[in-house]
């Protein structure tokens, strides 16, 4: 036993791998292993008990001396593995792309939270629509011009289309109101229309607009509402004007411009040498409007605007070419994460 021991002691102080080690242990515990071969003899030892004593003891021997010999052969693994994957912070970090919102959703956010703060609620509506609320519920009857001007999707028959505005949520929500109670609200969302894509122009725009509702609403209030979006959106020096204009669903209906943040009104490029540029069409929402989405326009009156989100975008941006948010091309979009940042 003794002699087994310091042969089982000379071949673990002499162990470099864990395979080897392995291989010492099928050497001893193995089915035909020296330990399990002496343990096959009990049966034939004359005092079986200490005999077996022995056998255990050199097998408690054996794999206390191999545990001890794989634990440090696997902290040797660890140190040298470490060692050979450990981390220069001293170097130059990876440069990682880090990009940001599209401008023209950064845009329509900024103008959302504008508008939440003056307590309009923020409304969604769907894409695709019934011809009853994107035209006739908004004093818009079939034949009229208004709706060959808007060039509409049509889907299947003329009853379903794509939205050629987002007045229809304003429609929606006049009648869930029933009548009976005040609205301040805004839509933004994706409208369509048949037009040629150009730099100003696109068959898909966002529009946001906006409808109020109450007693005694006047042009005034209007303009107060769009005075303080100019100002947030274009400087504090940024002033509005309204233009008499022609809606059909709304009257008195006007052409919302705001003083040039560029030459501010001596005249440059921008503003066509005007001072001014147009930015939405708003007006008095017209009775039948009211009529027709059951508020009685003898209590109730109100007002509606619309604007193109990417116009806007454009404008505080220096953007030239709408298709600009539309593509995919980084050499153009990283124009928006400075944008962004800034």
């Amino acid at each position: 036993m003794e002699e087994i021991k310091n042969e089982i002691l000379y071949d673990i102080e002499n162990v470099q791998t864990l395979t080897d080690l392995n291989n010492l242990k099928v050497k001893y515990l193995g089915k035909k292993g020296i330990i399990i071969t002496l343990q096959a003899g009990i049966k034939d030892a004359e005092n079986k008990k200490e005999y077996g004593m022995q056998i255990n003891d050199l097998k408690n021997y054996f794999q206390t001396l191999f545990d001890s010999k794989q634990e440090e052969i696997n902290t040797l693994i660890l140190n040298e593995k470490l060692e050979r994957e450990a981390i220069d912070i001293s170097l130059p970090a990876t440069s990682v792309f880090m990009g940001a919102p599209n401008i023209l959703e950064k845009t329509s956010e900024i103008i959302e939270n504008i508008f939440i703060s003056l307590g309009f609620d923020v409304m969604d509506g769907p894409e695709i629509e019934e011809d009853k609320y994107n035209f006739e519920l908004l004093n818009i009857p079939k034949g009229h011009p208004a709706r060959d001007a808007q060039d509409t999707f049509y889907i299947k028959d003329e009853d379903i289309l794509l939205r050629s505005q987002t007045s229809p949520m304003q429609a929606r929500v006049m009648l869930e109101g029933k009548g009976e109670k005040p609205i301040r609200m805004i839509c933004p969302g994706k409208t369509y229309r048949r037009d040629d894509d150009d730099a100003t122009h696109s068959h898909q725009f966002m529009q946001i607009e906006g409808l109020v509702v109450d007693k005694e609403i006047s042009l005034s209030d209007l303009k107060g509402v769009f005075d303080i979006l100019a100002k947030e959106l274009f400087g504090s020096d940024c002033n509005v004007r309204f233009r008499p204009s022609y809606y059909q669903f709304t009257e008195p209906s006007v052409e919302a411009d705001i003083s040039c943040f560029v030459c501010h009104g001596s005249g440059c490029s921008l503003c066509k040498n005007t001072g001014w540029i147009t930015v939405a069409g708003a007006g008095i929402v017209h009775p039948n409007v009211l009529k027709n989405c059951g508020y009685d326009p003898n209590k109730w009156t109100g007002f509606a605007f619309g604007f193109g989100a990417e116009r806007l975008a454009m404008l505080k941006y220096n953007i030239n070419d709408i298709r600009t948010f539309y593509i995919n091309d980084l050499r153009e979009t990283t124009i928006f994460d400075r944008k962004e940042n800034d």
